[in-house]
């Protein structure tokens, strides 16, 4: 899967959190700048879990607090259980 797909797959999934249309989620925009809150960026973390098969911190959010930086960790994380 490559980081485009992940990253529009994370805007959908924070979009719908924040009911906002996608096109208003700025992936260089750190989440709690965006309006998300704690419980939401911790489920964020779980579908992020679900979707990819990943195990993540629960500081995911926060160690990597923007659509884009969260897309980049989940690709190398990627990789490695691939490769």
């Amino acid at each position: 899967m490559s980081i485009d797909e992940i990253r529009d797959w994370m805007i959908g999934r924070v979009a719908f959190y924040l009911e906002r249309p996608p096109a208003e989620i700025d992936p260089d925009a750190e989440l709690v700048e965006l309006g998300l809150d704690s419980v939401y960026a911790l489920t964020l973390s779980g579908d992020l879990e679900e979707r990819f098969g990943l195990t993540v911190d629960s500081t995911l959010p926060w160690d990597y607090p923007t659509v884009n930086a969260m897309s980049g960790y989940v690709v190398n994380q990627l990789e490695g259980v691939g490769g």
